[in-house]
């Protein structure tokens, strides 16, 4: 099997903010860095903002310093972008309501759900609650109520409430008008 040839890239690689974050996460100034390190002030000042490329040695020297591996400085952060179009749509219950989950499927950190109310519409006729530890509610366009056993908040575009996941509640589109909401569910609600 023949190789492919590969191109070498001479474009930098952008570590510095990797490192800049490593040191803040271990609440060390530059001043600490450069006296366990042996490097100077502004060669790490340089070396933060990427103006500066570190020899595989001070390199070593500044991960073990700042407990970090090298190999996580390169990483490629895990990133999915989901396009509202191509949105799943799910089904939580209610009347009126189109669902969408905007995170990825595989994502149990949080859960954020859009959904568009048609007017007058409802969640389900008794209180239910979603197994997460916090729920947030956003308004994006319209009006909207959250109902919960003892109280009740009226909300408009630009409102948020933010609440126990476990907590019973219910909701409205009280108007003639549709509503946007976003709900963020952390963690994610199990069997999402």
């Amino acid at each position: 099997m023949k190789a492919l040839p590969v191109e070498p890239s001479n474009a930098p690689v952008a570590i510095g903010s990797r490192i800049r974050a490593a040191r803040q996460s271990q609440r060390m100034t530059i001043e600490q860095v450069a006296a366990a390190t042996s490097l100077t002030k502004g060669f790490l000042s340089r070396v933060e903002r990427d103006l500066t490329s570190p020899s595989v040695a001070s390199l070593v020297t500044l991960c073990q310093v700042l407990s970090v591996s090298i190999g996580d400085l390169f990483l490629v952060p895990e990133t999915h972008l989901t396009r509202l179009g191509e949105a799943p749509r799910i089904s939580l219950g209610g009347e009126g309501i189109n669902e969408r989950l905007m995170t990825a499927r595989s994502e149990r950190r949080l859960q954020m759900i859009r959904a568009v109310i048609e007017p007058n519409g409802r969640g389900e006729s008794e209180l239910y609650s979603v197994d997460c530890e916090v729920e947030t509610l956003h308004v994006v366009a319209g009006k909207f109520v959250l109902i919960f056993s003892n109280d009740r908040y009226e909300l408009e575009a630009g409102d948020t409430v933010t609440f126990p996941g476990r907590e019973p509640h219910t909701w409205i589109n009280p108007t003639d008008e549709q509503a946007i909401v976003l709900w963020t569910l952390v963690p994610a609600a199990s069997g999402g």
